[in-house]
């Protein structure tokens, strides 16, 4: 028997996307303000967050033994951050800093992050290939 949690949690986001269609249209017809279409941006962010937040607390509650391979990944992330840190360095000058009215932390921190995506999308291909790989010699 399906889980009555997640079978209601996937009517409730079927909802939400049926009711994040007709604030699109009406901003595209010029029926509602910029204002109140960032706005409902906002509330699905949140609940987007929420719904994060609340995903895997309940995943823990319902199956204990998966908070091992939480903290893992957890953790992995935690490094893959950490190295993109070390690795960012801010390239503008103080001027382009002036002009993009940003500091050099920001800077860096954009440099972190593009790090951290270009780790992830190489670690993502190399578990495909083993996982490819794995699977021919099963």
């Amino acid at each position: 028997m399906k889980d009555q949690v997640a079978n209601v949690t996937r009517w409730i986001l079927i909802t939400l996307l049926t009711l994040s269609v007709l604030p699109g249209i009406l901003y595209y017809s010029h029926a509602i303000s910029t204002d109140f279409f960032l706005d409902w941006g906002y509330i699905m962010i949140a609940l987007a967050i929420l719904v994060l937040i609340i995903a895997p607390v309940y995943s823990i509650f319902k199956n204990p033994q998966n908070l091992l391979k939480m903290a893992i990944s957890l953790i992995a992330l935690i490094i893959v951050f950490a190295i993109s840190y070390g690795i960012a360095s801010n390239h503008l000058s103080p001027l382009q800093l002036e002009t993009y009215k940003i500091t050099a932390e920001t800077s860096k921190l954009v440099g972190m992050g593009l790090y951290a995506a270009y780790i992830s999308i190489v670690l993502s291909i190399l578990a495909i290939i083993y996982s490819a790989i794995a699977k021919i010699f099963k």
